[in-house]
């Protein structure tokens, strides 16, 4: 019998550090593989179609929802964000680990149909920080960062639902509590498909 796959979800505020926190995990872990969601966002200079997003058309997302083919979806700052379902299951069923980098609405709808994965939440030091590391990016007018800020309100509430509360108030200490996360989860013993008597050749 094979291991099955373990689904790493990772839900955070916007500003959080969650995006870059988990593009480290992906290189630190080359067998994790990172889920590559769908979006009707504008792509953003730095980023690159298939690699940090699949960009679409809302019609396009509208058809996908209509065909059940997202695990998880959501409106998300005025956009939508989704999960095409097919590839995650494929990983899940063939003993691969993969990392979601999603909207706690999104946690929230996968929690219900995948009751093995494990949910990290990463949150801010405090709403001062919050703000400045929004104002810093310098990407947004300061209409959209208040609106960030206030939905970061909200979204904080949801992270008590969570298994695993990280908060990066420092970069690498936060980076190797994922680390810590991930292991463990992979060591679990209800993840191990055989017993201890089989591993050292007793028989059973």
């Amino acid at each position: 019998m094979e291991r099955e796959g373990i689904i790493f979800v990772v839900s955070a505020p916007s500003g959080t550090g969650k995006t870059t926190l988990c593009k480290e995990l992906i290189d630190f872990f080359p067998d994790l593989r990172q889920s590559v969601s769908f979006t009707t966002r504008a792509m953003r200079p730095a980023e690159k179609a298939g690699r940090d997003y699949h960009f679409i058309s809302a019609s396009s997302f509208a058809m996908m929802v209509d065909k059940g083919e997202f695990a998880e979806w959501a409106a998300v700052h005025g956009h939508y964000y989704g999960t095409a379902l097919a590839p995650l299951d494929a990983c899940r069923q063939n003993g691969c680990d993969v990392l979601l980098d999603i909207d706690f609405q999104g946690a929230e709808q996968l929690r219900r149909n995948y009751s093995h994965a494990v949910f990290i939440f990463i949150v801010p030091p405090d709403m001062v920080e919050l703000e400045r590391r929004l104002r810093l990016r310098g990407t947004e007018s300061d209409e959209v960062i208040n609106n960030r800020l206030e939905n970061a309100r909200s979204e904080l509430q949801a992270g008590d639902w969570y298994d695993y509360l990280v908060t990066n108030d420092d970069f690498d200490r936060a980076l190797s509590k994922l680390k810590a996360i991930v292991i463990a989860e992979a060591c679990k013993r209800s993840r191990i498909p055989f017993s201890v008597a089989e591993l050292v050749g007793l028989s059973v």
